[in-house]
């Protein structure tokens, strides 16, 4: 975002009546005409920065060890089997959502 250099309120692009585009000031007639191309998208890679390695809670090695289980039907093979655990994914006042895996065929799915 650029900056009024008078005002400091931030500029925004209008047409200058000849079919091009500059930034101007909604509060001081300063207008700056557009010479160069503004916005290009930015990677985290292309700025030099590394993304974050985020760990996968579900499918990481040990994830489903010492887990109970309970009687529930796996809607792919109907199995009436499947290891649970309960996972706060939303906020504090929402109620907590039920993670199953199929003890026969290891199908996952989600309840809530």
């Amino acid at each position: 975002m650029l900056f009024c250099p008078n005002c400091a309120n931030g500029l925004q692009v209008t047409a200058n009546g000849i079919g091009q585009q500059q930034f101007s000031c909604r509060t001081c007639p300063y207008v700056h005409r557009i010479e160069q191309q503004y916005g290009i998208e930015r990677t985290a890679e292309s700025m030099g920065r590394k993304k974050k390695q985020v760990d996968d809670i579900l499918g990481a090695d040990g994830a489903w060890d010492n887990v109970d289980s309970t009687e529930a039907p796996c809607p792919k093979c109907e199995h009436t089997r499947a290891y649970f655990m309960q996972i706060q994914i939303r906020s504090a006042d929402e109620p907590m959502s039920t993670f199953f895996k199929c003890v026969k065929c290891a199908f996952q799915w989600r309840e809530g």
